[in-house]
C-alpha cells in the first residue's frame, strides 16, 4: 500500500477524501441489500451481498484501491447484466476509479496500517 500512495491526504482533502468514502461506500450497502432483499436469482444476490463487503471496506477504508476496483466492476455488471439504470452506477463507479487512484486520506484504516511512521528519537 505504501508503494501505491507517497502520502495519505491530511486536512479538508482528507475529510473530502472520507466523505466520498462514506458516500459511497453507503451507496453501496443500500443497493446491496435491496439486491439481496428482491433475491430472485443468484446473480442479483451475490452482487448485492458483494456490494455491502465493498461497502463496508470503502466507509471503513481498507484496501481501498482493491476496494476502488471492486466498486466499477460491481457498477459495471449491474448495467450490463441485471440492465439497472447506468446513471447512477457510473457515477459510483467513478468515485470508485477516483478513490482507487488518489487513495483513502489520512481517516482511514489503510493510512494506521501502511502509512508512514514518525518517530521521536530523544537522547
Amino acid at each position: 500500500m505504501r508503494r501505491l500512495f507517497s502520502t495519505f491526504a491530511r486536512g479538508w482533502p482528507g475529510v473530502g477524501l472520507f466523505l466520498m468514502r462514506i458516500v459511497a461506500g453507503g451507496s453501496l450497502i443500500v443497493d446491496g441489500v435491496g439486491k439481496y432483499q428482491a433475491g430472485q436469482t443468484t446473480t442479483p444476490v451475490i452482487l448485492g451481498l458483494l456490494a455491502i463487503a465493498d461497502g463496508a471496506l470503502l466507509i471503513a477504508g481498507l484496501w481501498t484501491p482493491i476496494a476502488g476496483s471492486l466498486v466499477i466492476a460491481i457498477s459495471t455488471c449491474g448495467i450490463l447484466i441485471l440492465h439497472d439504470n447506468p446513471y447512477p452506477a457510473i457515477l459510483l463507479a467513478s468515485i470508485g476509479a477516483a478513490l482507487a487512484f488518489v487513495g483513502p486520506g489520512a481517516l482511514s484504516i489503510d493510512a494506521r496500517l501502511f502509512g508512514w511512521k514518525r518517530i521521536d528519537l530523544d537522547n
